[in-house]
């Protein structure tokens, strides 16, 4: 009952905290002329913001965007509903489409609550309870796990400004992927293995990074519904993924699979937050992203083994067996979220570029995280803090590129050497 207090209380402070973040950012918003002419016909800019000014004042505050990317998913999602269903056509200011269909449909919602993009209010309002749910639900995964003083979820709660602007000002669709991942989670520790499923499709459906899970997702689901089980579970998943993307597919497959899903994707290296030290044609080059993924897979089996493998199965012909025959080993709820968020770790450590939104992949798991290594209470604080600042270094320099490197390889470091569950249970 304590915790369940505790989270409550953290809430209705974040909802506090929104309230003021957002107030603290009044100021008159003005859209360039490009921009003005997408969202308001011919309109000019004066009538455009005397619009938005008139709109706004009904609230009682000016309610300030950072526009980055909202015009151009209004624009991508545009040419949706008047028709175009190939994918390479669907473009924006900032570029092509690079999201799967899922993105697609959230935001055509989205441009309909909006009135046509228009009004950033709503979507504003629209993220905001998507904040304080994403949070009521990463608190019950914590409560559910067991492992982090509840009084340190204020940190996560309310003192990450880079958060709060992902969220709130930026309304990018990250956090709409991750939201429906964190669902996902607490179905599993609830042991809802088919509900997880879906909606762990429905989030990489949105965004691509959400398959940084899947090793874990697969472990788990082997090992706790067997290999039968699982390639029904699997198969869910894919037809949920095909079924969103029938209309795109029907009109040009290979257009939409380069597009959705584009494991070659060359990133700007002046938007980089982890390789900010790296020069820029090394940055690009090829060699450099197949070295990345190949210690990603390295660390991914390592990681893998130790947390999990070596402690339950004597061998490699064990682990297959019990696979194959009805996965009936034993998982504690701390176990599905240390797997998953380790494995989520690791994939953002050897990351080709993490952009400054990119934090909220991981940022509420990073708590849980630390509180899986043997550091001291005082270290684990540090560690955030430290990674928070990284993270709020705009641009990125070389130096804060160096330290969340530092950080994650602390943060990695630790989970290696914490004895894993099942030896503890053994050694006892």
């Amino acid at each position: 009952l304590k915790k369940y207090a505790f989270s409550f209380i953290f809430y209705f402070h974040s909802l506090k905290m929104i309230h003021h973040e957002l107030g603290q950012r009044k100021k008159k918003v003005y859209l360039d002329n490009e921009k003005t002419s997408f969202l308001d016909g011919s309109s000019g800019k004066e009538e455009l913001s005397r619009k938005r000014e008139s709109k706004h004042e009904t609230y009682g505050m000016w309610w300030s965007d950072t526009e980055i990317d909202w015009l151009a998913y209004m624009q991508q999602v545009e040419g949706f509903i008047n028709g175009t269903f190939d994918y390479t056509l669907l473009k924006g200011d900032t570029g092509p489409l690079v999201y799967p269909a899922g993105h697609v449909y959230i935001y055509t919602i989205l441009y309909y609550l909006t009135n046509h993009g228009r009004n950033i209010f709503v979507a504003q309002l629209f993220f905001t309870i998507l904040y304080l749910c994403n949070l009521i639900i990463v608190f019950f995964i914590n409560i559910r796990s067991g492992q982090i003083p509840s009084i340190f979820l204020i940190f996560m709660s309310c003192t990450s400004y880079r958060i709060h602007s992902i969220f709130l000002l930026r309304l990018f669709n990250d956090p709409i992927a991750m939201f429906l991942f964190y669902i996902a989670l607490l179905c599993w520790i609830y042991r809802q293995w088919t509900a997880g499923i879906v909606l762990y499709s429905l989030a990489l459906s949105v965004k691509m990074n959400i398959l940084l899970f899947s090793p874990a997702v697969a472990v788990i689901c082997l090992y706790k519904r067997g290999l039968q089980d699982s390639c029904r579970l699997f198969a869910l998943a894919f037809l949920i993924q095909v079924t969103l993307a029938i209309p795109f597919l029907h009109t040009n497959p290979l257009g939409y699979l380069r597009s959705a899903f584009n494991f070659g994707r060359v990133f700007d290296h002046r938007w980089t937050v982890n390789w900010r030290f790296v020069p820029e044609e090394v940055f690009t080059h090829k060699c450099f992203h197949c070295i990345l993924l190949l210690f990603h897979i390295i660390l991914v089996f390592y990681f893998l083994y130790i947390k999990f493998f070596r402690s339950r199965f004597t061998s490699i012909r064990n682990a297959v067996m019990v696979a194959v025959d009805n996965g009936t080993v034993h998982l504690k709820n701390q176990e599905i979220v240390l797997l998953l968020a380790g494995i989520n770790l690791i994939g953002i450590s050897f990351s080709r570029s993490l952009h400054y939104q990119f934090y909220v992949w991981y940022y509420h798991l990073l708590p849980f995280l630390s509180w899986q290594t043997p550091y001291s209470t005082t270290s684990k604080l540090t560690l955030l803090g430290i990674i928070e600042m990284c993270w709020n270094v705009y641009p990125s320099t070389l130096w804060s590129s160096l330290l969340l490197h530092f950080c994650h390889a602390i943060l990695l470091v630790g989970l290696f050497l914490q004895p894993d569950l099942n030896s503890k249970k053994k050694s006892t």
